[in-house]
């Protein structure tokens, strides 16, 4: 049995490599709103633990134990996320607070009552996939919205859960996963907004400026 802090460290370096070559002490102090010294300390721990490898100039890395601990966590969270909207319509920018309680005393038999009652889903509310219950998980590597040029049509894959005012912002413009769109202007080396016009969905034809961090945390798929 794990504690919730080596879960919380384990599951951020698994979510910290998604997107970056190295996973720093610094990234993680700023992942977990902990000083870097407490990172050190207990990146050393993990070490110790065999559950990270840690080198002090190239990063910190799960081990393979370290990995299923890792997505076991995340398979509780995002399972957890799905069931608080899909079950109890609790809003999509209101579940990620609730699930990161609920992840680490999730008990095996709940968990795979929870995803037999919801179907046994693949993805999350906020487009995330979730971990299958042998702990296998793919992460696509989706682009940006940030990213797309002028005229690119695409369909919205998953946008970043931590942050309720982006998911409020977002699903104000109707950009949930699912949603296609098509990019009218883009100013990607300016920071400026993605002016996009929406697809399908309630708000079809609206036309919206994204601004340049929401662009950059909302994720695209089926891009041509």
């Amino acid at each position: 049995m794990h504690t919730s802090a080596v879960e919380d460290y384990l599951k951020a370096v698994c979510e910290i490599g998604r997107t970056e070559e190295t996973v720093t002490t610094s990234a993680l102090a700023a992942r977990l709103d902990v000083s870097p010294a407490s990172v050190t300390g207990m990146v050393k721990k993990l070490a110790v633990m065999k559950l990270v490898t840690y080198e002090r100039y190239y990063g910190v890395a799960l081990t393979n134990a370290g990995r299923r601990i890792a997505i076991e966590v995340i398979r509780h969270h995002r399972l957890v996320e799905t069931y608080l909207h899909e079950a109890l319509g609790v809003p999509w920018d209101e579940v990620h607070a609730e699930a990161e309680k609920w992840e680490h005393v999730l008990s095996e038999d709940v968990e795979a009552r929870m995803d037999e009652a919801l179907g046994h889903p693949t993805n999350d509310p906020h487009g995330a996939p979730i971990p299958t219950p042998t702990l296998e998980l793919v992460e696509p590597d989706w682009p940006p919205l940030a990213r797309m040029d002028a005229g690119t049509k695409a369909v919205v894959a998953e946008v970043s859960d931590d942050d309720p005012e982006l998911l409020r912002y977002v699903g104000g413009l109707g950009l949930y996963p699912g949603t296609a769109l098509e990019v009218i202007s883009s100013a990607p080396y300016s920071d400026g907004p993605v002016t996009v016009r929406v697809l399908d969905g309630d708000q079809r034809g609206a036309e919206h400026a994204v601004g340049h961090r929401a662009a950059a945390h909302l994720f695209v798929r089926d891009v041509k």
